[in-house]
């Protein structure tokens, strides 16, 4: 059985669900992880029994055994070692956003002009059995033209208050909603209004709404609130209602599939992108790993996402960013 020797750069929390998903995968050998931090790095090889640890990238992409790679640092992080992984020769899968800004996309294109490994960005909704689903519908032609999506991925407020050291929720979950948009209309954004509120004070706003004017005359409504109340019994409420001429599709992803009342009141454990059964982790996220390394073994280019729809996602969050700190609607 041919295996695919894998490294995984950064471990953080996404970046140690890769490693759990890929050393579970048949057809992956995960030889080698990556992250500044030293006694990460003990934590997780002991864990996972991973030969080779790195806290330089450079060091880790000079090893002629790794194939391919994950890259799942900060996204102010991902231009330099992905540049890297390419001039390296790896195949790189890079969690989203593919950037932080349409420049810095533009240049990861510019550097895979000659590429003939393959490169995939981490669009996990995409792989989420509702939303795939609703592409296919959509493409079958059973709700007529899209009119209206309104989407909302919101998050409770103790879950927010570290990731809003780094990120807005307009980039960090409304980019989610957004590519689902483009990807479900076939069409451009030609204009954006956005509006945030920051509540806490912290670095980045705890509320971003945004509304997008489609080239095809549809509106999308993205909807991110990083504020849910303590006691919220999930760690993610995220709901689409895609409105067609002939008919309508309503999505509640990951919704409460899974209830549980105990002294310590409801839980609604997450049963849908990453989580843990018989030891392992399965869902969106393990589809999503598969399908690329599938890719690599076949030799089929990844074609569920395409590394320019990637950067089109990163441009349109960047205009409603830009609109949300200027007050004017922007025009893409």
């Amino acid at each position: 059985m041919e295996r695919v020797k894998y490294g995984v750069i950064g471990l953080g929390f996404f970046g140690e669900k890769h490693v759990e998903v890929l050393s579970a995968l048949p057809h992956v050998e995960l030889v080698a992880v990556c992250t500044r931090r030293e006694w990460r790095l003990k934590e997780i090889s002991r864990e996972y029994h991973i030969p080779y640890t790195y806290t330089d990238y450079h060091k880790l992409l000079e090893n002629e055994e790794i194939e391919a790679v994950s890259i799942v640092t900060h996204a102010r992080d991902h231009l330099l070692p992905t540049v890297a992984a390419i001039k390296a020769g790896k195949h790189i899968f890079l969690e989203k956003p593919m950037a932080l800004t349409k420049k810095e996309c533009e240049e990861i294109l510019k550097s895979l002009k000659d590429f003939d490994k393959f490169f995939m960005v981490g669009h996990i909704c995409r792989f989420d059995a509702s939303y795939a689903v609703a592409k296919r519908y959509i493409e079958e032609g059973k709700i007529g033209k899209i009119v209206s999506i309104h989407a909302r991925r919101n998050i409770p407020k103790s879950v927010s208050e570290s990731v809003l050291q780094k990120i807005s929720p307009i980039v960090g979950d409304g980019i989610h909603d957004i590519d689902l948009m483009l990807w479900y209309t076939g069409s451009k954004v030609k204009s954006v209004y956005a509006a945030e509120v920051n509540v806490r004070n912290l670095p980045y706003p705890d509320i971003g709404w945004a509304i997008y004017k489609f080239e095809s005359g549809a509106v999308g409504v993205t909807e991110n609130v990083w504020f849910l109340p303590e006691n919220t019994p999930y760690d993610l409420d995220a709901k689409m209602e895609i409105i067609g001429d002939k008919g309508a599709i309503y999505i509640n992803s990951p919704g409460e599939p899974l209830r549980i009342n105990t002294e310590k009141g409801w839980e609604c454990p997450e049963t849908v992108y990453w989580p843990k059964v018989h030891t392992w982790r399965t869902g969106a996220l393990k589809e999503e790993l598969s399908y690329f390394v599938n890719c690599i073994i076949s030799r089929e280019k990844p074609e569920i996402i395409t590394p320019e729809e990637s950067m089109r996602a990163v441009e349109t969050v960047e205009a409603a960013e830009h609109s949300a700190n200027t007050g004017k609607v922007v025009l893409l």
